[in-house]
């Protein structure tokens, strides 16, 4: 199970992403830092990233916000999620909630990422 500890350090270095986005790409070993917590889901969340397959989904007036964000299978399922608490997919139930393995699945880390970097494909809902 994953300790307070790791999502603590998770966002530290998610702030540190917002303010100087070099972290990232390796200027501080941020990328090192990230694969150690993220391991396999950092990789295939830049996929999902590089792809522009985060909508940022914001209601107006409200401005409550979700994020949809796509999978990688042949079906191209779409997941909606909640950055920091969850998401719709099987991952999410299995690796996170029942057996505790990983910080987040790579939607949730898609989401943050996105966000973090300003990629998202912004919708706004009337």
């Amino acid at each position: 199970m994953m300790s307070s500890a790791s999502t603590l350090v998770a966002e530290t270095i998610w702030s540190n992403i917002e303010s100087l986005w070099k972290l990232i790409i390796g200027a501080n070993g941020g990328s090192d830092r990230l694969h150690f917590l993220f391991g396999k889901n950092l990789e295939r969340a830049t996929r999902i990233v590089d792809q522009m397959g985060v909508r940022r989904i914001s209601g107006q007036p409200s401005g409550r916000v979700i994020f949809q964000v796509m999978g990688e299978s042949r079906r191209k399922e779409e997941y909606f999620c909640f950055p920091e608490h969850y998401c719709a997919c099987y991952s999410f139930f299995y690796d996170i909630v029942n057996r505790g393995e990983q910080l987040c699945c790579k939607h949730q880390l898609a989401a943050r990422l996105a966000a973090s970097l300003g990629t998202c494909v912004e919708v706004q809902l009337l």
